[in-house]
């Protein structure tokens, strides 16, 4: 073993002869075969990749597991194949350790130290299991497999999978950091309310935005079939939404407000439902439906179950005052806020994001638009709270959205009485570098250019040129300062789903 350097070298030198004897020992066998095979598939990551495809092809725990997985793989082989093995040259056995029937032809070429089908297979499996214990269960006999393998086929020196295992393991952990374990998302749960049962329709004022994104001439007809004791009013373009809404609300006899349309309109409509106490019906009349998803009226069959059956919760609602115009003559305006508000180039990521998304999936296309997105985009001044930032994003959900990343999807609870605020600044050294690499490795929630909290009024004042503020989905230009206030449990909206 000329080169081998090392502490207590001779003895580990015996060891290695002494191991390698005893696998020599073995009788020939079916066993010879599927060794050799098994150390084959490994080279070069191909049985990790093959596996890791299966893995992904399965959402959520399996697809994040085969990620981090091929992530430690990464790091484990980059520091064996171009450090170690450079750095500690070591003879591999030679063809009288082990029978030739065994002895795996042709032999590498490269250093025998350290393991590198070792280190990856450790680290393949380690770095799935840090995400999913039972998926590293399966493939730890595998990776042992692989390893065991390069000593029965004379490959390398036992001491050289000891020490490539221990490297996969280590790079494994070490990127357990840059992919952090997601944080349990609750299970979804309303806070029950009292709401009037409706049959037929009697009692509901429907407002219809027709420049809704999915309205048809037909949607008009299909409402009055549903509701045919409801009173429909159709706000047309260049008509005032919120006068309209207002009109429907105070119409003698109404006892539920209901709204079809974007949920610019559906805020405009909880305005009006809160101020004339008024439980709100939403039905599925925008492109994308983020409110009527997360109160479970993304369908008109389960609005029509919710409000026939009078099943109601309570629900939390954003208040936004916001100025405009000079200092020294600001213009005013209060909106509601159901969903998310946000600064910066969040609207360009979520639009690239839905873009891409059919084609290449959530974790893919959110992966694809960041880097688009942080790649050529400036981040702008401002202050949150009268600190001064400057900043990618500044995003904020009525309520706490998971998962904890720069890509928030889901809103399992509706009252929980909190601002989730979610900055992505350029404040520290090197920001868009540290953001690209976070992008690329999972870890954004972990990185130091982003900045988790929760609140319950947040102030956000511009420096400079004015901001363009969107409010669920709404663009505002022009705005000075805006100021965001939770209404806790101010809003009571028909829901078919479960009260937890």
């Amino acid at each position: 073993m000329r080169g081998f350097v090392g502490k207590g070298p001779k003895r580990v030198a015996r060891f290695d002869h002494f191991l390698v004897r005893a696998v020599s020992r073995q009788p020939q066998g079916d066993h010879d075969a599927f060794f050799r095979r098994l150390s084959s598939a490994a080279t070069k990551g191909k049985l990790w990749f093959g596996i890791a495809g299966i893995m992904a092809s399965f959402p959520g725990k399996p697809r994040r597991a085969a990620l981090h997985g091929l992530l430690a793989l990464g790091v484990a082989s980059g520091v064996t194949n171009v450090i170690l093995k450079r750095a500690l040259p070591r003879t591999r056995p030679l063809p009288e350790h082990l029978p030739l029937f065994r002895f795996v032809n042709p032999q590498p070429t490269s250093s025998s130290m350290p393991s590198g089908h070792s280190a990856s297979a450790v680290a393949f499996a380690v770095g799935a299991g840090i995400v999913s214990p039972p998926i590293g269960a399966v493939l730890a006999p595998i990776a042992a497999g692989v390893a065991y393998s390069r000593v029965h086929t004379g490959a390398h020196w036992p001491s050289d999978v000891v020490f490539g295992s221990a490297l996969g393991a280590g790079a494994a952990l070490l990127t357990r950091k840059w992919w952090p374990a997601r944080p349990a998302e609750p299970t979804p749960r309303r806070t029950p309310v009292e709401a009037p049962a409706i049959q037929g329709g009697e009692g509901l004022s429907i407002a219809v935005n027709v420049m809704g994104g999915s309205y048809t001439p037909e949607t008009g007809e299909l409402l009055k079939v549903i509701f045919p004791k409801a009173h429909i009013r159709e706000i047309a373009e260049g008509d005032d939404v919120a006068r309209e809404i207002e009109a429907a609300a105070t119409r003698p006899g109404t006892v539920a407000l209901g709204v079809w349309g974007g949920d610019g309109t559906v805020g405009t409509a909880a305005a009006a439902a809160v101020e004339h106490s008024l439980p709100l019906l939403v039905l599925p009349g925008g492109t994308l439906n983020h409110f009527a998803r997360d109160v479970g009226t993304s369908s008109i069959d389960d609005a029509i179950d919710a409000v026939t059956k009078g099943l109601a919760a309570s629900v939390d609602l954003g208040h936004v005052v916001v100025q405009r115009g000079l200092p020294e003559t600001p213009e005013t305006t209060e909106l509601a806020m159901l969903n998310t508000a946000s600064v910066g180039v969040y609207p360009n990521l979520v639009r690239r994001r839905e873009r891409l998304q059919p084609a290449l999936g959530k974790p893919v296309a959110g992966l694809v638009a960041s880097l688009r997105t942080f790649g050529v985009n400036s981040p702008t001044t401002l202050t949150v709270d009268g600190v001064k930032h400057k900043l990618w994003i500044l995003y904020l959900g009525r309520g706490r959205y998971y998962p904890r990343d720069h890509a928030p999807l889901r809103r399992p609870v509706l009252d929980d009485g909190v601002f989730d605020l979610r900055m992505i600044t350029a404040d520290e050294p090197f920001a868009r570098a540290r953001l690209l690499w976070a992008v690329v490795t999972g870890t954004v929630a972990a990185s130091k250019v982003t900045h988790l909290t929760e609140a319950t009024t947040i102030t956000v004042e511009a420096i400079g040129q004015p901001l363009v503020l969107a409010v669920d989905g709404e663009p505002k230009p022009g705005v000075r300062s805006a100021t965001f206030t939770v209404k806790p449990r101010k809003l009571r909206v028909y829901s078919p789903l479960p009260a937890g």
